[in-house]
Parts: C-alpha cells; structure tokens; sequence
C-alpha cells in the first residue's frame, strides 16, 4: 500500500511542487504525494523547466489550496518553508509531521540563467534529502 505524503509551502508555486514531482518520479509504487499552499499563487515556469531538465514534467501541475485537501489522511505532511509550518492546519490521522526548509529560488535576481540556476540548486536539493530520508528511494 502507498504512503501518501503532502507538500505545503506557502505559494504552491516551486518546492513544493518540485517535491511532488520528485516524490512521485523517484519512488516508484511506494510513495503517492501532493502539494499544496498556504497562499496558493501559480506554478513558476522556472520549476517547470528545472524539472524537465531531469524529465520530470510538472507543466500541468496547478496550484492549490491545503483546504483541498481537508478530511484526507497523510501518512507524511511534509513543510518546506517556515510560513507553511505556522500555517499548516492540523490533518487527521497524521503519521508524521516533517519541517524541511529550502530556500525560496522565487526570490533569485538576475539573468534568467542565474533564476534557473537558483531553481536547479533547490531542485537538487529537494531529491538529495528525499533520497536519503525515504526508504528505497533511489
């Protein structure tokens, strides 16, 4: 049976989605997650194209509100910003609450090639520490 893991961030807009990709991409059968918001706002085209780089498409991912998910059970609920964290409502049936920051690639300046880069960073970072904190994620 699947563990069923969410995302939130406060946008739902780039770690959040990034990590849901990931998640659903790495695993294999084990893992099925979501992603959500605290404030939802859009996908960030340079997570798209972060994420396509690895062959991952999450082109028609949308952003969405954690009250989409009110009344689902979550073996992880996973926070990767500290506004989420403080806003995170509570789930039932919650096996296990994770805090994980990243940092917010949104907030990159310069050259487009420096954005994707700050992006890729996170990206990289997001699959590391699925990798190496979810059993038989390869």
């Amino acid at each position: 049976m699947k563990k069923i893991v969410l995302f939130i961030c406060t946008h739902n807009s780039a770690r959040s989605q990034m990590a849901e990709g990931l998640m659903n991409a790495l695993p294999g059968d084990q893992y099925e997650s979501f992603s959500a918001g605290t404030e939802p706002s859009q996908v960030n085209p340079y997570a798209i194209k972060s994420m396509s780089e690895i062959n991952i498409d999450i082109s028609s991912n949308r952003s969405k509100n954690i009250h989409e998910f009110e009344g689902m059970e979550f073996d992880y609920i996973i926070t990767v910003c500290d506004n989420a964290k403080q806003r995170c409502p509570v789930f039932p049936g919650i096996g296990t609450h994770i805090h994980k920051v990243f940092a917010y690639p949104s907030a990159a300046k310069g050259s487009d090639n420096q954005k994707l880069m700050a992006f890729r960073i996170v990206r990289d970072e997001i699959r590391d520490w699925i990798q190496n904190n979810f059993k038989s994620v390869k």
